[in-house]
């Protein structure tokens, strides 16, 4: 190859990264891409998703692929059709989405919009995230933010950099109840038991999920208090993370001010190409705790006991 041709070579390679951070993938075939549209939380119009499908058809090989974090993808794009999906995107106010080492596009459940396990509103705060951060460089690596609604996590807030998981603390109106212990029978983590005919909770196995909330048929057990539990440093991959659980009860506002006072701390501490998980535990996670967390004067969970209930009881804890 000459000279000419490996300079050429060379542009062109630069120039597929680049796309990729704007959400242009390479594929295995020559020239051809999947183009990545950005879907905060996995929410779409019906006009983005006839969209979509018109892109497909007119610049694809009319399908689509949905991707493990809530993105429309259209595969077997050509280089040379960008400009044209770029430009048919704008006219709905739509766009494509980001790869790279910047903030993704933000995932999410349902949450309380229309799901009736949701605790908290995660549509709005996964919609607010993307309006703040969406494409964001990172610095070092990809970071990725998801909120679930509830404990049942389907968001899996627990593999992601920085996760929301929506929860709930009972408390119960002594008044109200009638000691049918329905409470008791449905709490999975056996944090209630009966007392002089009354459901007492033990806070060190309670997992704020809410089930005595919902099963109690005259409203004795009501929420007193609910917010964010916050998850940090977890990622999938060949080498999985799983998040440490490092706040609770965190309000939206608050929320988004983790968010803000996290990144710069992520790119100031972190080497080369590690993801956050790594930086926290090369530095220990006392370092984001003191530096990150306690500043915004937010309800740390700093202990590892403290976590524990949020943690599995099968294979791997005990």
């Amino acid at each position: 190859m000459d000279t000419r041709l490996r300079q050429e070579s060379s542009r062109l390679r630069l120039n597929f990264e680049e796309l990729k951070s704007g959400g242009f993938i390479k594929q295995t075939q020559p020239d051809l891409f999947t183009v990545r549209l950005r879907c905060p939380g996995g929410k779409l119009t019906s006009q983005q998703l006839r969209k979509a499908a018109d892109i497909a058809e007119k610049y694809g090989r009319g399908e689509v692929h949905t991707s493990f974090r809530q993105s429309i993808e259209v595969p077997y794009v050509h280089h040379e059709s960008f400009s044209a999906i770029i430009a048919e995107l704008k006219e709905i106010d739509w766009s494509v989405a980001s790869c790279g080492p910047r903030i993704r596009v933000p995932t999410a459940c349902a949450g309380c919009t229309w799901n009736p396990n949701g605790l908290m509103d995660t549509q709005t705060m996964c919609k607010e995230v993307d309006k703040r951060y969406f494409g964001t460089a990172s610095g070092h690596h990809k970071f990725k933010i998801s909120f679930s609604g509830c404990p049942i996590d389907c968001s899996r807030t627990r593999e992601m950099d920085l996760g929301f998981q929506g929860i709930v603390e009972p408390e119960l109106d002594d008044l109200l109840c009638n000691a049918c212990q329905l409470c008791v029978t449905s709490c999975e983590e056996k944090a209630l038991t009966m007392v002089n005919d009354l459901p007492v909770r033990d806070i060190g196995k309670c997992n704020y999920c809410g089930d005595c909330i919902k099963v109690c048929p005259l409203d004795a057990m009501r929420p007193k208090r609910k917010g964010w539990l916050v998850r940090v440093g977890g990622k999938h991959g060949k080498h999985p993370y799983y998040a440490y659980e490092v706040a609770q009860f965190v309000s939206d506002a608050d929320a988004m001010a983790l968010v803000e006072k996290t990144m710069p701390w992520y790119k100031e501490k972190a080497k080369g190409r590690e993801r956050i998980g790594v930086t926290m535990e090369r530095l220990g996670l006392d370092s984001y705790l003191e530096e990150v967390v306690k500043p915004l004067g937010l309800e740390v969970i700093a202990k590892p006991e403290e976590r524990r209930k949020f943690w599995s009881s099968g294979n791997f804890y005990t």
